[in-house]
Protein backbone atom coordinates (compact mmCIF):
# COMPACT_ATOMS: atom_id res chain seq x y z
CA UNK A 1 0.00 0.00 0.00
CA UNK A 2 1.95 3.49 -0.89
CA UNK A 3 0.71 6.48 0.83
CA UNK A 4 1.76 10.00 -0.55
CA UNK A 5 3.27 12.16 2.18
CA UNK A 6 4.14 15.77 2.30
CA UNK A 7 7.72 16.29 4.07
CA UNK A 8 6.17 19.83 5.99
CA UNK A 9 8.50 22.86 6.70
CA UNK A 10 10.05 21.59 9.58
CA UNK A 11 11.57 18.67 7.69
CA UNK A 12 8.81 16.05 9.11
CA UNK A 13 6.15 13.61 8.36
CA UNK A 14 3.43 11.98 10.05
CA UNK A 15 2.87 8.44 10.19
CA UNK A 16 -0.17 8.37 11.71
CA UNK A 17 -1.60 7.97 15.16
CA UNK A 18 -1.50 4.57 15.12
CA UNK A 19 2.51 4.88 15.65
CA UNK A 20 2.26 7.16 17.77
CA UNK A 21 5.06 7.09 20.46
CA UNK A 22 6.79 3.96 18.93
CA UNK A 23 10.51 3.87 17.79
CA UNK A 24 11.87 3.43 14.17
CA UNK A 25 15.08 3.10 12.45
CA UNK A 26 15.30 5.25 9.29
CA UNK A 27 17.55 3.44 6.65
CA UNK A 28 18.37 5.43 3.42
CA UNK A 29 19.24 2.62 1.09
CA UNK A 30 19.54 5.39 -1.81
CA UNK A 31 19.26 9.17 -2.34
CA UNK A 32 15.60 9.43 -1.74
CA UNK A 33 14.78 5.97 -0.91
CA UNK A 34 13.81 5.46 2.78
CA UNK A 35 13.31 2.08 4.69
CA UNK A 36 11.44 2.40 7.85
CA UNK A 37 10.93 0.03 10.64
CA UNK A 38 9.63 -0.37 13.37
CA UNK A 39 11.52 -1.10 16.57
CA UNK A 40 12.62 -1.21 19.91
CA UNK A 41 15.53 0.78 21.74
CA UNK A 42 17.98 -1.01 23.41
CA UNK A 43 19.54 1.52 26.48
CA UNK A 44 23.70 2.35 25.84
CA UNK A 45 24.36 0.12 29.46
CA UNK A 46 22.53 -2.63 28.51
CA UNK A 47 24.01 -2.69 24.98
CA UNK A 48 26.38 -5.11 26.27
CA UNK A 49 23.58 -8.34 26.49
CA UNK A 50 23.30 -8.60 23.03
CA UNK A 51 26.84 -9.12 22.18
CA UNK A 52 27.24 -12.64 20.87
CA UNK A 53 29.80 -13.79 23.60
CA UNK A 54 27.60 -11.86 26.02
CA UNK A 55 24.88 -14.70 24.51
CA UNK A 56 26.77 -17.52 24.19
CA UNK A 57 27.52 -17.37 28.16
CA UNK A 58 23.91 -16.36 28.91
CA UNK A 59 22.41 -19.48 27.05
CA UNK A 60 25.23 -21.64 28.79
CA UNK A 61 24.28 -20.43 32.52
CA UNK A 62 20.21 -20.99 31.03
CA UNK A 63 21.24 -24.98 29.90
CA UNK A 64 22.87 -25.20 33.24
CA UNK A 65 20.07 -23.92 35.06
CA UNK A 66 17.49 -25.68 33.42
CA UNK A 67 19.49 -28.81 34.10
CA UNK A 68 20.27 -28.00 37.77
CA UNK A 69 16.93 -27.04 39.53
CA UNK A 70 17.27 -25.15 42.78
CA UNK A 71 17.55 -28.02 45.86
CA UNK A 72 16.35 -27.14 49.42
CA UNK A 73 19.73 -25.71 52.10
CA UNK A 74 20.17 -27.88 54.83
CA UNK A 75 21.72 -24.60 56.97
CA UNK A 76 23.11 -26.99 59.72
CA UNK A 77 25.20 -28.83 57.47
CA UNK A 78 26.17 -26.24 55.55
CA UNK A 79 27.43 -24.40 59.15
CA UNK A 80 29.20 -27.41 60.02
CA UNK A 81 31.42 -27.26 56.73
CA UNK A 82 32.45 -23.89 57.42
CA UNK A 83 33.53 -24.57 60.69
Amino acid sequence: MNNIKTVGSSGQISLGKKFAGQTVMLDEIDTGVWIVKLGRFIPDNERWLHRSDVQAELNEAIDWAEKNPPKDTNFEELEARIK
